[in-house]
């Protein structure tokens, strides 16, 4: 019963958030699976680790399939995506630690910047609504 409400919960989430908001998201459970994945191929659980690594694969490529290349940090963001993702591969494949935590790294940076960029476009929108006369809070 409380699973169904915790899914139910999330759900209702991800059904309501905004796609900034559905980025973050994205790049959070990325890094979940990446941790998860990690863990796994310490404890040398081989098909837990490809599994999880694979999700992660897979949410990096929805990353890259998803980029706008008319925009510069696209063209910028393209190259960070397919280093992941080899790392990940990589890292999968030969059970390395240190290639998963590559692309964990650079993953990690990303989710960063792009929860910086949600909050500055939060504090932004709330001068811009101050200014107008009214604010929107």
């Amino acid at each position: 019963m409380v699973n169904s409400a915790a899914e139910a919960y999330k759900r209702q989430q991800i059904m309501t958030a905004t796609p900034e908001a559905l980025t973050l998201m994205l790049y959070n459970g990325c890094l979940k699976f990446i941790d998860e994945g990690t863990a796994a191929v310490a404890e040398k659980k081989w098909e837990q680790a490809n599994i999880a690594l694979q999700k992660a694969q897979n949410i990096i490529s929805e990353f890259r399939i998803t980029l706008n290349m008319e925009y510069d940090i696209s063209k910028q963001l393209m190259p960070l995506y397919n280093y992941a993702y080899d790392r990940l591969v990589e890292g999968n494949m030969k059970s390395s630690v240190e290639k998963i935590q590559e692309a964990r790294d650079i993953i990690s940076e990303l989710r960063d910047a792009w929860a910086q960029a949600m909050k500055k476009a939060r504090q932004d929108q709330g001068t811009r609504n101050v200014q107008g006369g009214s604010y929107v809070g």
